[in-house]
């Protein structure tokens, strides 16, 4: 199936990540031309590299998501190179943070808020525009099971996903008459990004995690090439009817509340 990516620009934050770096090798492959951007210049150059190789076309771009005007100076640097962002993958965020909610490090709240959801305001205030006056746009915002069911003792990434649900969904609304979408995944466990997590965390959550795997229907945690496929679609001129959505990629873990 011919997605119709091919000049398209596709922006992906945290590109370096292990879940945002799939989307950007996945997006490439379809003809996209794909923006890296990350804090961590080395990582987001190793992936364009990767792409490149792969005969795919990618720029990296070093961005402090936090920072209002170094987002400002990026995404003038990208439309000066592209000419526009077509689709925005706000995919950085952190996952780490994991105590109760009487134990919870406030300072680990402050950094998770301001990156998770007011980075993801911040990017796409500076291009969301620019898709309505365009016509065309797509905006595919990373959430998580964790914000739509909630999750023990991940209270800073829980209440910072499901904002980003309400956040996905206002931008369906304020773009459907101007051929931009926007949707929102809710991705459960994926495998690699408990990697993400110090090890004295890890253990100590790891029980959590196992009775999430024994729950889930499919018995198995998910992988990232699980969720970007789904990007790509959501990114496609065959998904131009879904605005709106919060689409599960759980395994079938969400059934366990319905």
């Amino acid at each position: 199936m011919d997605l119709g990516l091919d000049d398209r620009t596709a922006l992906v934050t945290g590109g370096a990540g292990r879940l945002g770096s799939e989307d950007a090798r996945h997006l490439a492959r379809e003809a996209a031309e794909v923006v890296v951007l990350d804090v961590d210049t080395d990582g987001a150059e190793r992936v364009v590299e990767e792409i490149e190789d792969d005969g795919g076309d990618a720029m990296a771009v070093t961005c402090d998501l936090t920072d209002r005007e170094d987002v400002r100076e990026c995404v003038a640097e990208i439309r000066e190179a592209t000419g526009g962002v077509d689709i925005l993958v706000n995919n950085a965020g952190f996952v780490d943070a994991v105590s109760r909610a009487g134990e919870f490090d406030d300072d680990l709240w402050d950094r998770d808020v301001e990156l998770n959801l007011t980075g993801a305001y911040n990017i796409t205030k500076e291009v969301f525009p620019g898709m309505r006056e365009r016509g065309w746009g797509r905006v595919i915002t990373m959430a998580s099971i964790a914000g739509t069911h909630g999750s023990f003792g991940q209270l800073s990434y829980s209440t910072t996903k499901s904002g980003l649900v309400g956040f996905g969904k206002t931008l369906a609304l304020e773009g459907a008459t101007d051929g931009v979408t926007s949707n929102v995944l809710a991705p459960s466990i994926v495998v690699k990004e408990l990697a993400e997590m110090d090890p004295e965390t890890l253990e100590q959550f790891q029980p959590s995690f196992e009775r999430v795997r024994q729950a889930t229907p499919m018995k198995e945690l998910g992988r990232e090439d699980d969720v970007a496929p789904m990007v790509c679609y959501l990114a496609s001129e065959q998904a131009r009817y879904v605005t709106g959505q919060v689409i599960g990629i759980t395994g079938g873990a969400d059934l366990l509340s319905t």
